[in-house]
């Protein structure tokens, strides 16, 4: 029996992209509630501060609807695909991927970009009920269009890097947890209203920059340069924690 050639390995655009579709298709159905619970809890949050923060106060209204909708970010790509790894890495089942002809890199960033793309909907509906409900301007709020697809790639970078680290998935899923707890924490209240230690940690949490980018969306005047600054940061958070995420995963693979 002559052997039969194998085709030429996929290259790493058309890998990450196969490995998009699947993820996303394997996904489909449990897109609804995934949606329905990520949108629900941050509205909630809204709904309540809503009775709290005074209607004069401009910066705390847009740190609450900004932090609010960054949440839905971090509950898809944080938490979930937090859990989402360490099951895969509890059940073996992350030899399935390292046997196909697609890189590590692919694998992380298809997945990442998967549950990342599930967070729009939420994500949007948030920032506009929110900015109707607190009265904040709507004219620069095409930030969002930045804000959303760096903040999702950072946080689904973070994600999958706790569940590929985590020794059980318990352990993932309770990192998961907490992470996506100090993102509400320290993206609804104002850093000025924050004692200093929790500043100084509120400056190395990646989530923050984004929602600080997208609170400066709300204000009458756009700060063009702290808004660079806020998106540079998530930019470069996103392609160190996916090349960190895509090194355990290798490491994951060889145990």
């Amino acid at each position: 029996m002559t052997a039969v050639p194998l085709g030429p390995a996929p290259g790493p655009i058309a890998a990450l992209a196969a490995v998009y579709r699947g993820q996303v298709s394997r996904a489909k159905a449990a897109r609804g509630p995934l949606l329905f619970v990520a949108t629900l809890q941050s509205v909630g949050i809204l709904l309540l501060l809503r009775g709290v923060v005074d209607e004069g106060n401009r910066t705390t209204s847009r740190q609450v609807v900004a932090g609010a909708t960054v949440l839905v970010v971090a509950f898809v790509a944080l938490n979930l695909l937090a859990q989402r790894f360490g099951l895969l890495r509890g059940a073996g089942a992350l030899d399935h991927y390292a046997a196909l002809p697609v890189p590590g890199a692919a694998v992380v960033l298809g997945t990442a970009a998967s549950y990342a793309t599930f967070t729009v909907p939420g994500a949007v509906v948030t920032a506009i009920g929110g900015s109707l409900l607190y009265g904040l301007p709507l004219a620069h709020l095409w930030v969002l269009v930045l804000v959303l697809p760096l903040a999702g790639a950072s946080l689904a970078g973070l994600g999958a890097l706790l569940g590929l680290l985590a020794p059980r998935p318990e352990l993932a899923t309770v990192a998961g947890q907490l992470g996506m707890s100090a993102i509400l924490f320290l993206g609804i209240i104002p850093d000025n209203r924050l004692p200093g230690v929790i500043r100084l940690v509120r400056a190395v949490v990646p989530s923050t920059y984004a929602t600080d980018a997208l609170a400066s969306s709300y204000a009458p005047h756009l700060d063009a340069g702290l808004l660079v600054r806020d998106l540079v940061v998530c930019a470069a958070v996103a392609v160190l924690s996916l090349l960190l995420a895509s090194v355990a995963f290798r490491r994951a693979v060889r145990r």
